[in-house]
């Protein structure tokens, strides 16, 4: 499925892109930074971020503008961000911006497991906010400010991919008397990454060769590479881009290696083929070790 495939179930006045696109921009700032919003809520802020319950008609409202100004700006310019900008530049920031949430996931993983604890305040909201902050550390690409950035549109659309599995995970995350809930980062990015590719066309998945979800499943091209990635002749960390055919079709294909942490330890660690917290058997690893890679294939025009 290409990008233009993608985005034509949602279709959109080609006259309405630009307009609605930059309003949508700016009303995501404008949520973003708790300003006024008069003309696009009809509510005025409260001074602190409040971190809104399920089924809020502002969150709601917020999620359409997002989503609609993207989906407008892809119908409008994603053929030419696609020829004018660097597809493998493009995957590196979406490989970013999905670990941007991860470890977002990851760093509140005791308060999410806190089986003390119902109502948590780990909401979507509050999950952009932390990965807008921790994305623009690590790239300088500032996502409540996406205003002319070639990239804008698809990085918005995976930064709701994210959301919506925060959102959609709030009767697991807010669930009292259970600590370990299965809601962690491998799943988080998972599933981030199959709504992300409903949405665009770009494919963006974790993957390895102890894979556990049959969707991780490393194909001929992932599987050539990861073996490249496991040669210690290869410089760890090393990315891998090339620009090649998936189904008769030019796309570039962007393989980011990613290696054991401790937190990865818990549940993949030794000793090998104990089960771990989920049932599964441990894989054995240890720190350091290479983990997989997150995979991402661009259509190319």
């Amino acid at each position: 499925m290409l990008f233009s495939v993608a985005v034509s179930a949602r279709p959109c006045r080609p006259t309405c892109a630009k307009t609605q696109w930059m309003k949508g921009v700016a009303d995501f700032h404008r949520f973003l930074a708790n300003e006024k919003q008069a003309t696009t809520l009809g509510r005025e802020p409260p001074d602190e971020p409040v971190l809104k319950e399920e089924g809020d008609p502002m969150k709601a409202q917020l999620t359409a503008l997002i989503l609609g100004a993207a989906v407008c700006a892809m119908v409008m310019g994603a053929p030419s961000l696609a020829r004018a900008g660097d597809e493998s530049e493009t995957a590196e920031l979406l490989i970013a911006l999905l670990k941007s949430g991860r470890a977002v996931v990851s760093e509140h993983q005791a308060l999410i497991n806190d089986a003390s604890k119902g109502n948590k305040g780990f909401t979507d909201e509050f999950m952009a906010h932390q990965v807008i902050d921790k994305f623009k550390a690590k790239t300088r690409v500032d996502l409540s400010r996406p205003n002319g950035f070639p990239q804008a549109a698809v990085l918005l659309a995976l930064l709701e991919a994210e959301r919506e599995v925060v959102l959609e995970g709030q009767p697991v995350i807010n669930k009292q008397g259970v600590a370990f809930k299965g809601f962690i980062p491998a799943v988080f990015a998972r599933k981030a990454g199959e709504k992300f590719y409903k949405k665009t066309g770009i494919r963006l998945k974790l993957t390895g060769t102890d894979y556990r979800y049959p969707g991780n499943k490393p194909d001929d091209f992932e599987a050539e590479v990861l073996r490249m990635f496991g040669d210690s002749r290869h410089p760890k960390g090393q990315q891998y881009a090339k620009a090649t055919m998936l189904g008769g079709k030019p796309v570039m294909r962007v393989m980011d290696p990613e290696y054991a942490g401790p937190t990865c330890l818990t549940c993949h660690g030794g000793p090998k083929g104990e089960r771990d917290i989920t049932g599964t058997r441990k894989e054995g690893w240890k720190e350091g070790d290479l983990a997989g890679a997150i995979s991402v294939v661009v259509p190319m025009r």
